[in-house]
């Protein structure tokens, strides 16, 4: 029989995976899976029918309630909050549990807190992990049939209007290239062609970096600020930007004298044209950044 720390290890990687995409945060997904182990280390695996399925029922449950509580949190958070960037290292341990979070894109991720906590479970389990409903309905409590509906109207709120999520890494690095270069030059003709009427722009500072307290919407808005920023940091000694991979897509990493201390990643919508620009500047959430 599978000793219980050897069954836990092995999904490990998965429950990792799993509560990322409901937390949006690194350290909050390893404490759920953290609080799942020590109620694995409780119960006899021999009365378990599905041990896998349980450890993935539990994790499910521990996300939902922290997931609450961090919402509760966030309504005192300084200026807008945004879920925390995996950056892609050169080299990672094969087995580092987060290679599987990594697969979640930070657009959706995004989009995703429109949906209550237990909708946001459904869709999860459903597109991520092909969860039967059966095994949904026993995670969440409810009947296969109101699985099926959550899992529909998460579909239909995910998919109205904002960016989409079916981007290829050549079209997502163009488009940022672009976006750039315009910001830099104060190109209002060629921003108006790469961003859409409605785009958002949203930077996280926290409370600890400088960023914009609300949203930018719009191109003039957009590339005001964008440029202002390109002013500061573009020529600043000591300053790196270069290309990476944030959540498994094209991003680009700026440094400070070695020290990472933002993030940007664009997302177009249906028609190809910049939906939702990405900034995170709040260095805690920078802290697993090779």
């Amino acid at each position: 029989m599978t000793a219980p720390a050897e069954l836990f290890e092995a999904e490990r990687p998965a429950l990792t995976a799993l509560c990322y995409r409901m937390l949006g945060e690194r350290a909050a997904a390893e404490d759920a899976v953290q609080e799942t182990w020590l109620r694995l280390s409780r119960m006899e695996l021999a009365r378990l029918s599905n041990p896998r399925a349980w450890l993935r029922r539990v994790a499910t449950n521990i996300a939902i309630d922290a997931l609450r509580s961090a919402r509760a949190r966030r309504e005192t958070y300084v200026g807008p909050w945004l879920p925390e960037p995996l950056i892609e290292p050169e080299t990672r341990a094969a087995e580092d549990a987060f290679i599987l979070a990594e697969e979640c894109q930070l657009a959706l991720l995004w989009a995703m807190e429109r949906l209550d906590p237990t909708e946001r479970a459904a869709f999860i389990l459903r597109e991520a992990f092909d969860a039967g409903y059966d095994e949904i309905a026993a995670c969440l409590g409810k009947s296969e049939a109101a699985c099926r509906q959550m899992v529909s109207r998460a579909h239909n709120r995910l998919q109205k209007g904002g960016p989409r999520f079916d981007v290829s890494d050549a079209e997502l690095e163009a488009l940022l290239s672009r976006f750039l270069m315009a910001a830099a030059t104060r190109d209002h003709a060629a921003a108006k062609t790469l961003l859409s009427a409605d785009a958002i722009a949203i930077s996280d500072g926290g409370a600890k970096a400088r960023a914009a307290r609300r949203p930018l919407r719009g191109v003039d808005e957009i590339l005001h600020v964008f440029g202002s920023v390109w002013d500061r940091v573009g020529s600043a000694p000591g300053t790196d930007l270069r290309p990476g991979r944030v959540n498994a897509a094209p991003a680009l990493l700026h440094r400070v004298e070695g020290q990472l201390h933002s993030v940007i990643q664009v997302m177009p919508d249906r028609s190809g044209q910049i939906a939702w620009i990405y900034m995170m500047r709040n260095p805690d959430k920078l802290t697993g950044a090779a």
